[in-house]
């Protein structure tokens, strides 16, 4: 099966994010992994560059998008899971347990819109759900630990890992938001790293670690057992978990951590207009007592 699925990936340098085109080259069917939906922040404005060029590849190789697949609600970038579904027909998927994701974070921007039983989404995936890619089969691993609703997506030899882990020179995902879980996030990638050690992996996201030239995102399980920074063979739970929480303490929230999740839990919807007509990002302020 690794020589029968065409696999071309698309960098956002602006949110450091990989998104994939993955089809099956004897139908044409084909996925999309986790669109970005550009946003500048500081003007407050959405365009739709990065999923256009998606688009442009697709109608130029004649594909019909069946599945854009999600591998978690990202708090580093917008989706642009709607806006594709629209040209495409395609139908979104999501772990099942987006809904914690939603019900940790939609009363934080009163989104009172928003769900929390996941319906935003067409699909809600669970741990060994089997999706079809035309002759192909997309098998889905829940790894929580990043968020709880994390997934990876599995195509023969090759797994979509979203931030659960990252190069082997830069590590793993932070463990340190709502619902996250430093142990279980060992527990995921050690799942991850038990797979066949030829089995490739792509990267959401590359930050080009120090004494790197360019940006990368595939490596293999094998690459990542005897070279993660973080996680390689001889790493036990405990030393990770200290590890993690270490490094965590020192990392600022992602820049558009509260832009992202207000669209992301809405399966790549913008907030409803507000009855001007105007549709607004919430920003939840923390304000010391007696300062307001």
């Amino acid at each position: 099966m690794a020589s029968s699925l065409d696999i071309e990936a698309f960098f956002d340098e602006a949110t450091f994010t990989i998104s994939y085109l993955v089809a099956d080259p004897a139908t044409g069917r084909a996925a999309i992994v986790d669109p970005v939906l550009d946003y500048d922040h500081r003007a407050g404005k959405v365009s739709t560059g990065s999923a256009d060029k998606l688009l442009a590849r697709i109608a130029g190789l004649g594909l019909r998008v069946d599945w854009i697949l999600e591998t978690h609600a990202h708090a580093d970038h917008l989706s642009a899971a709607q806006y594709l579904k629209a040209r495409t027909g395609a139908a979104i998927a999501i772990g099942e347990h987006i809904r914690d994701v939603q019900r940790i974070f939609a009363p934080v921007f009163d989104a009172a819109d928003v769900t929390g039983d996941g319906r935003e989404f067409d699909r809600l995936v669970r741990d060994g759900d089997r999706l079809k890619l035309g002759e192909l089969e997309i098998e889905v691993m829940h790894l929580p630990g990043h968020t709880p609703a994390d997934v990876a997506y599995r195509i023969g030899d090759a797994v979509f890992v979203g931030d659960t882990i990252f190069m082997p020179d830069y590590g793993t995902a932070r463990a340190d938001f709502p619902g996250d879980d430093a142990a279980r996030l060992y527990a995921s990638i050690q799942r991850l790293l038990s797979l066949p050690p030829e089995t490739r992996l792509f990267m959401c996201h590359d930050y080009k670690a120090p004494g790197r030239d360019a940006y990368a995102w595939e490596t293999t399980v094998g690459e990542q057992r005897h070279k993660n920074v973080h996680v390689h063979d001889g790493v036990d739970q405990a030393a990770f978990v200290a590890m993690r929480k270490q490094r965590d303490a020192t990392l600022a929230a992602p820049v558009l951590l509260l832009p992202s999740i207000q669209v992301n839990i809405r399966a790549g919807r913008l907030p409803p207009p507000d009855a001007n007509g105007t549709r607004y990002l919430r920003i939840p302020l923390r304000v010391p007592e007696g300062v307001a």
